[in-house]
């Protein structure tokens, strides 16, 4: 497996998320939701799920990427999508496949407030 690509917080990744099960996983689009300088020493990264059935928009944790917007273009997805704050993930480095893109992070930093109730 090539080595993992550099990522920042922002950026939209395709990586090996797991599923609730914790034994499966799937590749997906995730959006990395760590910070840049938590240093913790661990070859991993937190990420929110990204899916692209709609119905799972309308919750105050979950952020609307819409194609037709200049940030859904800069996105990398390839369908309309929910940035999940209220599905995390840690994922090893090695997980994740490839930068396809970034999103601002204002908004998900709402959600994640939310979620967190921070």
């Amino acid at each position: 497996m090539p080595p993992s690509p550099a990522c920042k917080r922002g950026d939209v990744v395709l990586v090996l998320f797991p599923n609730s099960d914790l034994r499966t996983a799937k590749s997906r689009p995730a959006l990395v939701v760590q910070a840049d300088e938590l240093a913790t020493g661990l070859s991993q990264r937190i990420v929110a799920m990204i899916p692209s059935r709609m119905f799972r928009a309308n919750h105050s944790s979950r952020i609307t990427v819409l194609l037709n917007t200049p940030e859904g273009r800069q996105s990398g997805l390839l369908n309309n999508s929910v940035v999940m704050t209220d599905n995390l993930a840690t994922v090893l480095n090695s997980a994740i496949g490839e930068v396809i893109g970034n999103l601002p992070m204002p908004e998900v930093d709402g959600g994640l407030r939310n979620t967190l109730r921070l």
